[in-house]
């Protein structure tokens, strides 16, 4: 153990002299200076915080811009997007009106956003047997995805599974059971 410590501080001190010894730096020479005069003046190759023009090891090569697409509204907490999940009442699969807004605005996302995929994944609280849970789950997940495809999402855009009781909420009181019966839109 000691003859390999020995070694790879030999190796580390080493490679460090031989850097330190390949680029010497003579405080006399001016900092390198960048010609922008062949740059767009709208601000579209500006560089980024701060108006640093090099790179991070101080090189002057011009670091290229990052461009920051448009705030993505799947992100967005204040985005109607961001309500996911469809609740159902105990043992039904029908659709409550107050989730047609929300079935709303994922079918206008997803119709102009046609690369973009989601899975409708059918909830269920623990009450009944597992099979019946699992049918229950893909009857809600498939209930959604007839509600976004009737709304103009294509049917390759949409895949409608079962996860029954598998990924229940804990809790079994009323409240934590209602929470369990619910479909989630899961985007890919």
């Amino acid at each position: 153990m000691n003859k390999r410590l020995i070694y790879l501080i030999a190796a580390t001190a080493a490679s460090l002299s031989i850097a330190a010894c390949s680029s010497p730096v003579k405080l006399d020479d001016p900092a390198p200076i960048e010609d922008r005069s062949n740059m767009p003046t709208d601000g579209s190759a500006a560089a980024g915080a701060g108006g640093a023009s090099t790179n991070p090891a101080g090189s002057s090569r011009p670091v290229t811009p990052v461009t920051i697409d448009a705030k993505d509204p799947l992100k967005d907490p204040n985005s109607p997007l961001a309500k996911r999940s469809i609740y159902f009442d105990f043992d039904s699969f029908a659709i409550k009106d107050e989730y047609r807004t929300t079935l709303d605005a994922h079918a206008k996302y997803l119709t102009a956003n046609r690369a973009k995929k989601a899975v409708i994944q059918g909830n269920t609280d623990e009450r009944g047997s597992r099979e019946y849970n699992l049918a229950l789950g893909q009857k809600r997940a498939e209930a959604v995805r007839r509600a976004l495809v009737a709304l103009g999402v294509t049917e390759s855009q949409l895949e409608a599974v079962s996860l029954g009781e598998e990924k229940a909420r804990s809790g079994n009181d009323d409240a934590a059971q209602a929470e369990n019966r619910r479909a989630d839109l899961v985007y890919q």
